[in-house]
């Protein structure tokens, strides 16, 4: 069978790849001039290929049972025994996080690229599909920008979604299927920074906590997450922040605020006598100082400020009321929401192609047959953390499979 597969990305590589692997003609066509360019800069160009914990909690969508076969087929375990069968080793950090040894997204992308060599699939770079047609005899043809026309019995679209423009990510693969007669959901960023008030984290900027935070709207708690946060010039980011992203962006400009718990272990009352004990221990300490050893000193001081408590004002002179507001604003530290960073600085998209319009056996199309899709393109996204990589490799391999 000749298949062509639409996109060089995680999914795309790991559809023709096992379609190459099954036998079949395979051309991968790809817009930029290599392969794996997004993947490369994922991780913070570590590559955080999965997560030993990937289960249906950690997605998203309108419907993430459709996620089940695909991940029942190629499971996280099965996913790092394909990459070691391809001679990328591994290390699992915390988490469930797992990285390549090397601790370079190249190596992945080597690796996957030196695999589909030698399956022998054709890797045509440096050429956008802007068009499937289906030919009246069966199967189909794709046209691209340079005029090239390439006929196929089967066709994957694993164009990824919007986000990441410079590094590939654009409107592809929802206009390609949209063409086909197929419907998508509303878009929007996600795995990206958020936007707050900037007058304390500017002052911020570079530091990182761990924290827990909960995004509320109206007095009601719409989303909590936990880990690392990293304050920046305009907001948070990191990977608490990052798994707020997705429901702040849809908030579209309504007041919200963001409660951080920069003492996420300790209750209120440990951390009233927390201080207490610093009190006692240094009476004559600025006030500025009490959350030394428990917050990073920056932190600390602007904790302080936040309570409305005399930065010099020596330990000794605190009064219950001033050790009770400054331990509740070490636990209720609030940033209003402006939103988020856009669809440029995401590192997924929420939303996406409706996947009831597809078979979860196969992720071949219920409307056009023979017409195939996995990956971003789809109406599913994961949490930070491997997710959406491990949701790539097991729609592609999936995909790639191409109905058999």
């Amino acid at each position: 069978m000749r298949a062509i597969v639409i996109g060089a990305g995680a999914s795309g590589m790991a559809a023709a790849l096992t379609a190459a692997r099954r036998g079949h003609s395979v051309k991968l066509i790809e817009r930029q001039s290599r392969a794996g360019r997004k993947l490369m800069a994922t991780g913070n160009g570590r590559c955080n290929l999965t997560n030993t914990g990937a289960s249906p909690e950690h997605y998203h969508g309108m419907d993430v049972t459709f996620m089940r076969s695909a991940m029942e087929a190629l499971p996280p375990a099965a996913a790092l025994e394909f990459f070691r069968s391809i001679g990328l080793l591994t290390v699992e950090e915390s988490g469930g996080r797992v990285y390549p040894l090397s601790n370079s997204a190249n190596s992945v992308v080597d690796v996957l690229r030196f695999a589909l060599e030698a399956a022998g699939a054709e890797l045509l770079p440096g050429d956008r599909a802007r068009e499937i047609r289906r030919l009246s005899g069966g199967g189909f043809a794709v046209i691209t920008e340079s005029g090239a026309r390439h006929e196929a019995d089967a066709v994957v679209v694993a164009c990824g979604g919007l986000a990441g423009e410079k590094l590939g990510g654009g409107r592809d693969g929802y206009e390609l299927l949209k063409s086909l007669g197929h419907t998508r959901t509303a878009l929007r960023p996600a795995l990206v920074q958020i936007t707050t008030a900037p007058e304390y984290p500017r002052a911020l900027k570079g530091i990182k906590a761990d924290c827990r935070i909960t995004l509320r709207a109206e007095g009601r708690a719409l989303d909590s997450s936990a880990g690392e946060l990293l304050f920046t010039e305009t907001g948070v980011s990191g990977p608490a922040a990052f798994d707020l992203s997705r429901t702040a962006a849809a908030m579209a400009g309504e007041p919200a605020e963001l409660e951080i718990d920069l003492l996420r272990e300790y209750a209120l009352s440990a951390v009233i006598a927390h201080l207490e004990s610093r009190r006692a221990a240094a009476p004559e300490l600025p006030a500025s100082e009490i959350f030394t050893g428990a917050l990073h000193n920056r932190l600390g001081r602007m904790v302080v400020k936040y309570a409305g408590i005399e930065a010099a004002k020596p330990l000794h002179e605190l009064t219950a009321a001033e050790l009770s507001r400054a331990a509740a604003s070490a636990k209720c530290f609030v940033l209003p929401v402006r939103g988020t960073e856009g669809f440029a600085n995401a590192q997924v998209t929420a939303g996406g192609i409706k996947t009831s319009e597809f078979d979860p056996e196969t992720m071949e199309s219920r409307l056009v047959p023979g017409l195939f899709a996995c990956g971003e393109v789809l109406d599913i996204d994961g949490d930070c953390g491997g997710y959406n990589l491990q949701w790539a490799w097991a729609s592609g391999c999936l995909a790639g499979r191409l109905g058999a």
